[in-house]
C-alpha cells in the first residue's frame, strides 16, 4: 500500500503502531499486513525508535518554526524544575510533557510537547517502556517470570477491561545544563508509552510510593489495573503491603531485581 497520500498526522500514528507491533514480537511481515506501511517504512519507523525511543518515531516537520529553539528560556526551565519536584495540581498520577505544556500555557508560554520531550531527554529523564513481550521466548527467570506472573495477570486484567501500566524508580545521570536538578525519579509509562514522572532529591520514601500508587487509582477511579514496577524491592516495606491489601483494584507486580 502506498502511504504518499496519508497525511503526516496518520502516518506517524502507523509508526507509532508499526513499533508497538513490532515490540510485541510480532515480524516485519505482519506488521506490514497490519498497517498499511512498506517494509522500509516499518524498519525506518522501528530503526528511529531504537536509536532515539518513542519521541523520534513520528515524523518530524520539515524546517522549524520560529523561535522553537529558544522557547525553553532559562526561566521556563526553573520553573519546569520547580514543578517536577512536587506532585501536578491535576488528576494525572504524575507530571507528563503534556501536563507541563498546558501548565506553562497557562501561564502564558506556549511550549511545544515536543520540546519538554527533548528537554527531558537531554536530561535523561525519558525512560523507555519495559519489552516485556521480549520475555515471551527468554529461556531464564525473567522469561519464567514473564510467563508464569506476568502474561496471565496481563491477560486478567484486560480481560475486565483494566488498564496495564509500567514503571519505575531510576537515578538519572547528571547533566552539565541542569547540575541542580533533582536525580531520583519515579515514573509510570501509560497507554501507548505515555511517560509521567516525579524528581526527588533523594531516594523516595514509602510515604512517596503509595502517593504514586494512590493517585494512579484516582487516575482511573473504579477500574482494576495492573502495575509492572522496576527498581524497587517492596517486601522491605510492609507499609505498602497493607496499602495493597485495602486497594485490590491495584495489582503491583514488581520487575525481578537483576
Amino acid at each position: 500500500m502506498t502511504t504518499k497520500y496519508l497525511t503526516p498526522e496518520i502516518l506517524t500514528q502507523r509508526r507509532l503502531e508499526a513499533v508497538r507491533l513490532r515490540l510485541d514480537g510480532h515480524t516485519v511481515a505482519d506488521t506490514v499486513a497490519h498497517t498499511g506501511l512498506s517494509a522500509p517504512t516499518v524498519s525506518a519507523a522501528w530503526k528511529a525508535f531504537r536509536e532515539g525511543g518513542w519521541a523520534a518515531v513520528p515524523l518530524r516537520p520539515r524546517g522549524r518554526s520560529a523561535g522553537q529553539a529558544t522557547r525553553l528560556n532559562a526561566d521556563t526551565q526553573h520553573t519546569l524544575l520547580a514543578w517536577l519536584a512536587e506532585w501536578p495540581k491535576d488528576s494525572g498520577p504524575a507530571w507528563s510533557s503534556r501536563s507541563l505544556a498546558e501548565a506553562l500555557d497557562l501561564q502564558g508560554h506556549k511550549v511545544s510537547t515536543r520540546a519538554i520531550d527533548h528537554w527531558l531527554q537531554a536530561r535523561d529523564l525519558k525512560p523507555e517502556p519495559l519489552a516485556l513481550n521480549r520475555l515471551e521466548r527468554k529461556n531464564n527467570r525473567l522469561g519464567r517470570w514473564y510467563r508464569q506472573q506476568v502474561k496471565p495477570l496481563l491477560a486478567e486484567v484486560r480481560h475486565a477491561g483494566g488498564s496495564v501500566w509500567q514503571g519505575g524508580v531510576r537515578v538519572a545521570k547528571p547533566a552539565e545544563a541542569s547540575p541542580e536538578l533533582p536525580r531520583f525519579q519515579l515514573y509510570l509509562h501509560g497507554k501507548r508509552g505515555v511517560l509521567y514522572t516525579r524528581c526527588l532529591i533523594s531516594p523516595p520514601r514509602v510515604e512517596d510510593y503509595l502517593a504514586l500508587c494512590q493517585r494512579l487509582l484516582d487516575h482511573s477511579p473504579g477500574k482494576t489495573m495492573v502495575l509492572v514496577f522496576h527498581g524497587a524491592y517492596f517486601p522491605a516495606a510492609p507499609e505498602i503491603g497493607r496499602w495493597l491489601e485495602q486497594h485490590p483494584a491495584l495489582r503491583l507486580l514488581p520487575h525481578p531485581v537483576g
